[in-house]
């Protein structure tokens, strides 16, 4: 087929596949030849899945050829972010201490997607042990923005925002534990959607928070990050936290004049670069030509989630790495003890960023700490979900749905904030609160805004109402 940047979506290359107008195998080769092209510069993928996409390619269009119905993602490039296991791939979490790891099974995610005939085409960047906010934690070197290569992607699922706004894919995985699809889907003008806690299984997720940890997709429109997640998610019995999302009624174009969207103060009232500001403004009025009613609402137990966050996430992280001992994922060299095995593991093999998390998280937890700072936090954590059930809580004349932006600034010069832990972490200051409550939010594109970088503002629903999410997002690009 003839080489293009042009992006395909899900249902182009449905209709294609299906009139003969380019094969499964032809659409993989267009892709790989987009990746050869373009990402020596943005370096989104740590590990390219040629052969074996290939085979998945050859393998739908036999399917085509013999007349069978195929399901929607059928022969549909993906890429995975490198902290979710695709059998015989590797899967290092950007971490050197697993650098030489090949998953030796499927994440309940990767299994439903081969059993829908997706492409896998490799494994994409992401900050190390999915710790970081601009990818540049990753012991394998950042991933830049497809808009502006001095400036971040964004993180910790940098690499698969990138291929997605790239061009590179057409859909992509990644995890979200405190902002992390979100924000790098912001940065690099892609949607991005982190579902309700628990609505997709996390067995097979490389485990970083596992109270806030949550797989979700990157796509072009909103209608394909839907069509994605519908492929995903539902009840896993290998991840007891995962369920099937309950049936309620799908907003509907004509449904729009009747929904009410809160404004948070505590979003809007200060902190916004002018650009930012400017796009949100513009967002605001294109939803209100759709018909859509907005209020100011309160949630003021925001301002304590990022400090709830960066207790509650180190003190699961340091828990969750432990298990990296040297024993099962490779011995270092030169050590003539146990100790000096876990010694030499841990220092050589962790990265700056997530050996201070390790740290701040033993701490939290350690005798005389945990009820002063890990309890407390949890406490305030239910706040923050109270604030959010309130908000939407029809009976007291709550709204549908909340609207806000993705990230205080556009995505920021490699380099830039590195030296200052706390100026990262600020980046995903209006992103942590859904994970904190475990409600479903999505980041979109601000359309035809006036600045140079990308701008996304997030829509956020109570618990559950995920689909409806979708449903705001896909009008608001319609229009």
């Amino acid at each position: 087929m003839k080489n293009s940047d042009n992006k395909f979506s899900v249902s182009a290359i449905k209709n294609g596949l299906r009139s003969g107008s380019f094969s499964a195998v032809e659409i993989a080769e267009e892709y790989f030849e987009r990746i050869d092209k373009k990402d020596k510069d943005i370096h989104a993928y740590l590990r390219l899945n040629k052969k074996g996409a290939l085979e998945a390619a050859a393998w739908v269009d036999s399917r085509l050829k013999a007349g069978e119905a195929l399901p929607d993602l059928a022969g549909v490039p993906i890429a995975l972010k490198d902290v979710i296991l695709s059998e015989g791939l590797p899967c290092t979490a950007s971490s050197k201490i697993l650098e030489n790891y090949l998953a030796s099974y499927d994440a309940t995610v990767v299994k439903k997607l081969k059993e829908q005939g997706a492409v896998i085409l490799g494994k994409t960047n992401t900050d190390e042990f999915a710790m970081g906010s601009s990818t540049e934690t990753s012991a394998f070197g950042p991933t830049k923005n497809p808009h502006d290569l001095e400036r971040v992607a964004g993180g910790s699922s940098g690499g698969s925002a990138a291929a997605v706004a790239a061009g590179m894919t057409v859909l992509a995985l990644g995890s979200d534990t405190g902002g992390s699809i979100r924000q790098p889907a912001g940065f690099c003008g892609a949607v991005g959607f982190k579902p309700t806690y628990g609505a997709v299984s996390r067995f097979g997720l490389i485990a970083m928070s596992s109270s806030l940890d949550q797989i979700g997709p990157f796509a072009s429109s909103v209608e394909d990050a839907e069509t994605l997640f519908d492929a995903i998610k539902g009840e896993d019995s290998r991840d007891a936290t995962s369920f099937d999302l309950p049936d309620r009624m799908i907003w509907q174009k004509e449904d729009l004049k009747r929904i009410t969207v809160g404004l948070p103060k505590e979003y809007l009232e200060g902190g916004l670069s002018k650009e930012v500001g400017a796009a949100m403004e513009k967002a605001i009025r294109n939803f209100e030509d759709l018909g859509v009613i907005f209020k100011e609402i309160s949630l003021p137990h925001t301002r304590y989630a990022l400090s709830c966050y960066y207790i509650i996430m180190p003190a699961e992280a340091s828990t969750n790495l432990s298990r990296y001992d040297g024993i099962r994922y490779g011995r270092p060299e030169g050590a003539k003890n146990l100790l000096e095995i876990y010694e030499k593991t841990k220092g050589e093999g962790f990265g700056e960023e997530v050996k201070r998390r390790i740290l701040l998280g033993t701490f939290v937890l350690s005798s005389g700490y945990y009820d002063a700072y890990y309890a407390k936090a949890q406490r305030v954590r239910r706040l923050i979900r109270q604030d959010f059930e309130k908000a939407f809580d029809k009976d007291t004349n709550g709204v549908d749905a909340v609207l806000a932006p993705v990230s205080p600034s556009t995505a920021f010069k490699i380099g830039e904030k590195t030296q200052s832990p706390m100026e990262m972490y600020l980046s995903d200051v209006f992103t942590i609160p859904a994970n904190l409550a475990g409600i479903p939010a999505l980041a979109v594109p601000v359309k035809d805004h006036e600045g140079d970088l990308p701008v996304g503002f997030q829509l956020m629903a109570k618990w559950g109402d995920d689909k409806n999410l979708f449903a705001l997002g896909k009008s608001y690009e319609e229009a």
